[in-house]
């Protein structure tokens, strides 16, 4: 059997979805991830390559659509694989096999990339509330860091309600684009047709190579290998293979909607636009209005807006869960959620806002085509590590991947590679000849190069480095033995009791009592924060420090028969700095303080003592609930 992972992907989730009882809710309980990862095939980046093969050539171009949605699917299953069986995602399979300097390398274009797809979805969700409500692109991309907390709220509902969320944007977005179908009226017999393998000029292939470069987002093979583990299931060879099984029925399906979202651009394009003679049609802001304009009613543009809002603020909700997965991955490293989200939202939104402040609002679509050229930059660098540790016996066992399947794996990891590495190619050189500059033409043929001799080892090493199971890197800090008689017996000699005349003193004192021995000196600590101590900041004798003064006394008095040691300090105004300032003052060796059980908005009203204090002094702190 798989060795059993050393840490949890997404911790707080990992194994929190039971699998129920009976044959249809077992295969229910299976039934999710696949839709988070859906809507990262049918975000905004993907729109403008649907619309131009759509305008320029008809329906001829939906066959690339439907095989980049099968390479997709294989390559989505692959992850499935990978994380119900090594019980790792992609970035720590990743971590245990790359030497460190590279892993770190891969850790930042990971997170460049997980920025470039946020990137894409602020500025289509900017765009479609330019169009439906005309409130500038500028706003819009603020407004649209306004949805960084929606995530963290989502996941404190539990993984099945976030699920159920992303399902019924995509069912929304499906609906949108259905009734676009219905009021286009395409011709369903040259639909057909388009699923015949043709290739008409060299512009179709630039095209197809964009659609297929824009398929297969690299921070979904990350994400895809974590969201799998939500499940609990057991460990022997049978529940793992039904995993395996009702996870690709999730996936197939999951990615048929997408494919029927991107067909349904491409379509739309098809039957309104080239139709009627409109060939160039690929930015967003054409697309929209041209469709009032050729189907004759407000109804078309405005599902257009309201699907391209939805697809955004979808997408973003993965965005950031594939940024946490990284970095735990890669570097493990947890950081708070909400600063995870934040970050991962600047890195995206200042862009943003800079290209519109100095470029204006013309220059977005080439925003949106770079960030295209980014993920292109890093999708080779997620499916080849993939493939190699689905096809490692020794760690996969029974469950390795077939021959067949290998060589159909390798051949769609060498066509995106190439198809990747052409468009990179071809945009870097665009870029040479608008700009002059010899450093910055000697920059990017450094960085191409760069690029090209780290995927060479991105493919070599896993092969020359076959590691054993007792040479994984360990996940910890190494493990270092002791022995009893290394472990002290000395107690807590100076205990610091913050007090503050609640019903939780009592527990407080409870705890010091039983933490004490008779020798040992207990400070009752009390921060005076009457009206006047805040205005003036000092320290103060009115009505209620004397009053604050003669209740710590009445402490001191039941205490001091038994802890003839009690002392008692009065502080005031700040209670973190002057609880931390005593503590110092005192010499304590301990700090006992109560929780009162606040959370989310109550700490922001009453104030987050206990976590700002855990920081600020120098000893141990014991929180009594």
């Amino acid at each position: 059997m798989p060795q059993q992972a050393q840490n949890k992907s997404l911790e707080n989730v990992h194994e929190s979805v039971k699998i129920e009882k009976g044959k249809f809710k077992k295969i229910l309980s299976f039934f999710g991830p696949a839709y988070l990862i859906s809507v990262g095939y049918m975000d905004p980046g993907n729109w403008a390559t649907d619309l131009a093969g759509g305008s320029q050539f008809g329906y001829t171009l939906i066959w690339v659509l439907l095989m980049s949605n099968i390479m997709a699917l294989l390559l989505q299953s692959l992850c499935t694989r990978l994380g119900i069986v090594r019980r790792k995602d992609l970035a720590q399979c990743n971590r245990e096999t790359y030497p460190k300097g590279m892993n770190f390398v891969l850790y930042i274009l990971a997170e460049i990339a997980i920025a470039a797809c946020d990137l894409a979805e602020i500025l289509g969700m900017a765009i479609g509330l330019n169009l439906l409500f005309g409130i500038d692109l500028l706003y819009g991309v603020l407004i649209s860091f306004a949805d960084t907390f929606l995530l963290l709220y989502l996941q404190r509902l539990g993984m099945r309600k976030m699920e159920l969320f992303i399902v019924g944007l995509i069912t929304m977005i499906g609906l949108c684009f259905l009734t676009e179908m219905f009021l286009a009226k395409p011709d369903f017999g040259e639909v057909a047709k388009g699923f015949i393998p043709s290739i008409p000029n060299s512009t179709a292939l630039y095209i197809s190579i964009g659609i297929i470069g824009a398929t297969v987002m690299p921070h979904n093979l990350y994400l895809h290998s974590a969201l799998v583990q939500t499940r609990k299931i057991k460990r022997d060879d049978k529940s793992i293979k039904r995993a395996l099984k009702y996870n690709f029925w999730d996936s197939a399906i999951a990615l048929n909607l997408a494919f029927f979202v991107n067909a349904a651009i491409l379509i739309l394009a098809a039957s309104v636009f080239h139709k009627n003679g409109y060939h160039e049609v690929a930015e967003l802001n054409d697309a929209y209005h041209l469709l009032g304009t050729t189907l004759g009613t407000d109804l078309a543009p405005k599902l257009f807006a309201v699907a391209l809002i939805l697809a955004g603020q979808s997408s973003t909700v993965t965005g950031t869960l594939a940024g946490q997965i990284v970095m735990e991955g890669y570097l493990h490293l947890r950081i708070n959620p909400v600063l995870r989200r934040i970050l991962t939202r600047l890195l995206a939104v200042v862009p943003a806002v800079l290209v519109i402040l100095i470029f204006g609002e013309n220059e977005v679509g080439s925003l949106l085509i770079f960030s295209q050229v980014i993920l292109s930059m890093q999708l080779a660098f997620a499916i080849i590590p993939l493939i190699h540790f689905v096809s490692d016996k020794k760690q996969m066992g029974k469950f390795t991947i077939s021959t067949i399947t290998k060589f159909f794996a390798w051949t769609i990891a060498f066509i995106i590679c190439i198809l990747n590495a052409q468009l990179v190619y071809e945009e870097f050189n665009n870029w040479m000849k608008d700009n002059n500059s010899y450093l910055f033409k000697l920059f990017l043929i450094g960085l191409e190069v760069g690029l090209l001799v780290l995927l060479l080892l991105t493919f070599i090493i896993p092969i020359i480095r076959k590691k054993d199971p007792e040479e994984i890197k360990e996940i910890h800090e190494p493990f270092e033995p002791f022995t009893l008689n290394e472990i002290t017996t000395q107690h807590f000699s100076r205990i610091a009791i913050a007090l503050d005349f609640s019903k939780t003193d009592h527990k407080i004192i409870n705890y010091a009592t039983q933490l004490a021995q008779k020798d040992t000196t207990l400070i009752l600590i009390h921060i005076v924060e009457s009206a006047s101590v805040k205005y003036t900041g000092e320290k103060t004798d009115d009505t209620e420090a004397q009053s604050d003064l003669k209740r710590l006394e009445k402490y001191a008095h039941i205490l001091r028969p038994l802890f003839k040691q009690t002392v008692i300090q009065l502080g005031y105004n700040n209670r973190v700095n002057t609880i931390s300032k005593i503590c110092e003052e005192q010499q304590a060796d301990l700090l006992i303080v109560g929780s009162h059980g606040h959370k989310g908005f109550m700490d922001f009203i009453f104030g987050e003592t206990i976590n700002k204090l855990r920081h600020k002094v120098k000893i141990p702190l014991f929180i009594a609930k």
